[in-house]
């Protein structure tokens, strides 16, 4: 296989990135735009750009993802790209009749300096964009930041662009779930109704990228949150961001602007960081917790009681974003896991003091390095190895050379369908988690027991 001659011996790479652990911002920009309904996601940049965060995104979520281009030439590529962007916006409420485009750049429209703000402003007084149709944009250079920094600039641009201020709050919540899957959405959506609470979620892709199969194409799915609804969120009573670089910035941007005050939590994967989320919830609108959500988090109790004792001390090696780690980490180690090699590549300073102060105690040494790629990854276990890997699939390369069990998690999945319909979050997320991690621990046991080991209860 391609990784087999990693190096075990670890040199300092000031330059080289090999096997990096991230993309580029747009991805995360396109992703987030898909979260608004009636939303044509736009690449202002090359075509070559746009096929390949179109086709990214189509892969890992089995869905057509629907966008368009300014399409750059050489010409564009040397005096700017307005004259681009201006027929493409003409064209595109033309023909494709969105309700709204948000703009995203690329490294060419970047480094040229487009104003995308002005090109905006020329095209509402060339009569260009249809009264009643919007435009956002947001700034995404790929060589600055990650998908996970294209996602969050994205959704801040979409109360920047959208949301009022408004003296009198409505008793409703505003909850920006994160880069998460659809299924993820709809689950963080689920337990919401369940205690009653009004809330306005943005982005939101449930019925976007996850919905059913009716032998008919649909240009604008049903779901997202509309554009209607971006505008009241300046008049919720508060506002609960899910991932402190993804939903972050636009919470703190909605508060700047519209003074909603806001709580910023970890992703609620596991026991602890979902007991935060539904109790934050609870607090902000002044709800009960019901009985239903009592007795998921008690099933998610008893499967961890159950479970436990495979779990124990079995050295775990993760690869994903920021947000995802920090909540993963925690649930693994409330489960007596040992998360020992854990990676993003994602330049983040706070990630490792918060990875190190979530396995503090841990009887074991713990690697953590952001702005980190997959081959330093590789080379710490082939100095320790694990048990376990969990990230995205390319990560399966690795898992294969080192014959290490692996469950996929994070963005992207390539090779896998089903992630974009079965939550992680949330206690009946959690639960499935602990299967597919149960499930790998068990089958690799199977697989190498002895005939005399081989037994029918484990």
């Amino acid at each position: 296989m391609l990784l087999r001659h990693t190096p075990k011996e670890i040199t300092e790479r000031k330059a080289l990135t090999v096997n990096p652990a991230k993309t580029c911002q747009p991805i995360g920009a396109m992703y987030a735009s898909l979260g608004i309904h009636g939303c044509l996601p736009h690449s202002h940049g090359s075509q070559g750009c746009y096929s390949y965060h179109r086709s990214t995104l189509t892969r890992h979520y089995k869905e057509p993802v629907m966008a368009a281009t300014s399409s750059f030439t050489e010409g564009a590529s040397v005096f700017g790209g307005q004259a681009n962007l201006l027929q493409a916006l003409n064209n595109i409420f033309t023909i494709y009749e969105p309700d709204v485009v948000a703009v995203h750049t690329t490294c060419l429209s970047e480094t040229i300096g487009d104003d995308v703000p002005q090109i905006f402003s020329k095209a509402e007084a060339d009569g260009k964009i249809p009264e009643g149709k919007y435009v956002l944009h947001a700034n995404t250079p790929s060589y600055v930041g990650t998908h996970v920094t294209g996602f969050a600039n994205m959704t801040k641009a979409m109360v920047d662009y959208f949301a009022k201020s408004k003296e009198h709050k409505e008793n409703r919540i505003n909850i920006i779930p994160g880069w998460v899957e659809p299924s993820d959405m709809k689950e963080i959506k689920r337990i919401a109704g369940e205690l009653g609470i009004r809330f306005i979620m943005f982005p939101d892709t449930d019925n976007v990228l996850n919905g059913p199969q009716t032998g008919k194409f649909t240009m604008y799915p049903k779901g997202g949150v509309t554009i209607d609804k971006l505008m009241e969120t300046g008049g919720s009573r508060g506002t609960l961001a899910l991932g402190r670089l993804t939903s972050g910035p636009a919470a703190h941007a909605l508060d700047t602007k519209c003074k909603v005050p806001c709580e910023i939590l970890d992703l609620p994967i596991g026991i602890k960081a979902t007991d935060r989320f539904v109790d934050t919830l609870r607090k902000m609108a002044g709800v009960n917790v019901p009985d239903s959500i009592n007795i998921e988090r008690g099933q998610l109790l008893d499967i961890i009681t159950d479970m436990q004792a495979y779990f124990y001390h079995k050295k775990v090696g993760l690869v994903g974003d920021p947000d995802q780690l920090e909540a993963l980490t925690e649930f693994l180690v409330s489960i007596d896991m040992l998360p020992v090699h854990i990676v993003t590549g994602t330049k983040d300073k706070k990630f490792e003091k918060r990875i190190m102060s979530l396995t503090e105690g841990l009887p074991c040494k713990v690697n953590v390095k952001s702005g980190a790629d997959m081959m330093l990854f590789h080379q710490w276990i082939k100095n320790e190895p694990v048990d376990l890997l969990i990230g995205n699939t390319y990560v399966k390369y690795i898992s294969r050379d080192e014959d290490i069990p692996f469950i996929r998690f994070g963005f992207p999945i390539l090779d896998r369908i089903g992630h974009s319909y079965f939550p992680t979050v949330g206690y009946r997320g959690g639960m499935r988690f602990l299967e597919k991690i149960l499930d790998a621990l068990m089958d690799r046991q199977d697989r190498d027991s002895s005939e005399i080991e081989f037994d029918l209860v484990m």
